[in-house]
This record gives structure tokens, C-alpha cells and sequence, in this order.
């Protein structure tokens, strides 16, 4: 683990490894990688992490290397494949959708080196289709114990606008501390507990790294266009699915015996959402809902604790 001194050095001279894990079939992954090689005032490496039954075609990048794992695994399992291989104490996470500013990690990192205790950080991603609107500029709680995007739908704020905390990052884009993740790791390299695949694999690291009392931050100079939901675009029902039956994961986990009487909320707002899907004739999303319940039921034991709250939750989200 890098000493303070070390990690300051490391915010003044940034070097930051790219982690883009990707199943190769990303229309925007070449838009992606060359985005990350354009990154200025740091020195970037970049690892495409890939399944190692697929050889992405890409022209060479400086810095670029590419990563196989064994067979095709989810998104939370490349994340720490990635992030194991790279041996920078700033470590970018990207989808292989979402396309950088060339300011996007220097803005990031110059927020980072204002706040000590800030553990991560990001800028306000921007849906690719639509410019002018966020996909979200972080994570917060709603009403109903769901994890949501900040101001997804609205209008970016001001470039000029100051950093301000927030609960999580989305792992969408972002940067980490690796020293931060190598404290709040569930085992040796598991920065993201691979069981929960992807879909609140990046608010469970979140919870993990406020129960350490690291903070996070949203900084609104740095921005990315976000295409959104392309890898899982062709499996719904196993998105909603992840979706649905992680947050029962994330919540018993981080919130101990204080999970229990919470369920009747999370289970009348999914009813709602449930019987919507079915009038709106959504079979994906039904079936996807019912079979997160299962898959909630089937690992709740290995997540959840008897104790006091890890976390404490603020649910001021609208939605």
C-alpha cells in the first residue's frame, strides 16, 4: 500500500491506468480506447480487458495492452482483472461505451488532490444520443432503497461549477485510489465482488469505501458521452434480473439487522414496477424481476450480517 507521501507524489505526476473491459463487440469501442490515448497532463496505460475467445481488431494506441481472461466473465470479474495487472495508484475505470473528454482525468485527478479523503471521482456522463442531457453525475438513494443515477434526464450543470461530494461513483468512468480499493477489498483482488456480476457492483464498492470513511466526488468539468446498456442490450431479462435481486444483496450487506424492516419497501416498490411492466405487455422486465427475487433468495445468506448498519443511507433521490 502506497504511503501518503507516495499517493501526493502520484496526484502531482498523475499516471493512470485505463481499465476498459470489454466482450469486443462495443460500436464505440475504438472511440473509447482513442478517447483514453488522447488523455492530456497525465501519462495513460491503457488495458482492454477481453475474453480470451475474442481478439478485438484495434489499431495500436500508445500505452494500449490488451488482457484476456479466461472465457467470458462479467463486468465486476474484468474490473479486477484490470485493476490486479496495473500498478498505478490512479486507476480509470470506462466502459467500453462511454468516450473521455482529453481533460477528463486531469480534471478528475486536480479534484482528487483537494480531498484527501477522497477515494473516487468522477464527471457527469452525457447520453451519447442526446448531448444536452445527463446519464447521471453519480450515485444517491431514492424513497424506495433504489440506487439511482443523479440527474439522469436533466440538464448538465455548469462546467464552471464546483466539485461536490457524493455518495458513490458510477463505475461507468471514473477514477480510483488503488489504495483505497486494496483497503476495502472483499478478498485478495476483489475490488468488486464478482458475484454480483454488474448492475450495483459499483454502489456496493461504494458502501464498502463510506464504511471506511473515504468519501467520493462528482466533479463538473469533466465530462463523457455514455451510449449506455450496450453489453446487456440483448439479455434483459438478466439485466433486470442483476438489477433487481442485487440491491436485496447491496442493502443486507451494508445495512445489517436495520435490512429487515426496510423490506416492505423494497418489495412494494418492486411490486410497482412489476405490475407496470405487465400492463405496459414488458415480459422481459416481468420475468427479469421475479428472477432477481430468486437469485436474492438464493444468495442473501452470504451477504447478509447481524450487525449495526455499515453505512448510513441518505434516500433523498426522486425517482
Amino acid at each position: 500500500m502506497m504511503s501518503c507521501n507516495a499517493t501526493r507524489r502520484a496526484l502531482l505526476n498523475p499516471e493512470v491506468t485505463f481499465v476498459v473491459p470489454s466482450l469486443g463487440t462495443s460500436l464505440y469501442l475504438k472511440d473509447c480506447l482513442e478517447s483514453a490515448a488522447r488523455s492530456e497532463g497525465v501519462r495513460a496505460e491503457i488495458l482492454l480487458v477481453h475474453p480470451s475467445s475474442i481478439t478485438p481488431s484495434l489499431e495500436p494506441h500508445p500505452g494500449l495492452r490488451l488482457l484476456a481472461s479466461q472465457g467470458e466473465v462479467g463486468f465486476s470479474a474484468a474490473c479486477n482483472l484490470g485493476i490486479a495487472e496495473s500498478d498505478s495508484e490512479l486507476v480509470a475505470l470506462l466502459n467500453d461505451d462511454a468516450v473521455v473528454e482529453p481533460d477528463w482525468a486531469r480534471q478528475l485527478i486536480a479534484a482528487m488532490a483537494q480531498a484527501p479523503q477522497a477515494a473516487a471521482v468522477q464527471g457527469v456522463n452525457l447520453q451519447m444520443a442526446d448531448p444536452d442531457r445527463m446519464d447521471g453525475q453519480g450515485l444517491e438513494w431514492n424513497r424506495s432503497w433504489q440506487a439511482i443515477q443523479i440527474g439522469q434526464g436533466a440538464l448538465p450543470p455548469a462546467i464552471s461549477g464546483p466539485a461536490r461530494e457524493i455518495f458513490g461513483v458510477s463505475a461507468t468512468a471514473a477514477i480510483y485510489r488503488r489504495t483505497a480499493l486494496d483497503a476495502v477489498a472483499v478478498a485478495d483482488s476483489e475490488f468488486f465482488d464478482v458475484r454480483l456480476e454488474s448492475y450495483y457492483e459499483d454502489v456496493d464498492l461504494a458502501c464498502r469505501l463510506r464504511a471506511a470513511r473515504y468519501t467520493a466526488l462528482s466533479v463538473p468539468a469533466a465530462r463523457v458521452l455514455h451510449a449506455g446498456a450496450t453489453t446487456t442490450s440483448g439479455q434483459p431479462v438478466h439485466r433486470y434480473s442483476l438489477i433487481y435481486g442485487n440491491r436485496y444483496l447491496v442493502l443486507a450487506r451494508t445495512q445489517g439487522r436495520a435490512f429487515w424492516p426496510s423490506l416492505p419497501v423494497l418489495l412494494g416498490r418492486d411490486l410497482l414496477d412489476l405490475g407496470r411492466a405487465v400492463l405496459n405487455l414488458d415480459p422481459e422486465k416481468s420475468i427479469g424481476i421475479m428472477d432477481g427475487w430468486v437469485r436474492a433468495v438464493r444468495n442473501l445468506r452470504s451477504f447478509a450480517h447481524r450487525g449495526d448498519p455499515a453505512v448510513q443511507i441518505d434516500r433523498r433521490g426522486e425517482r
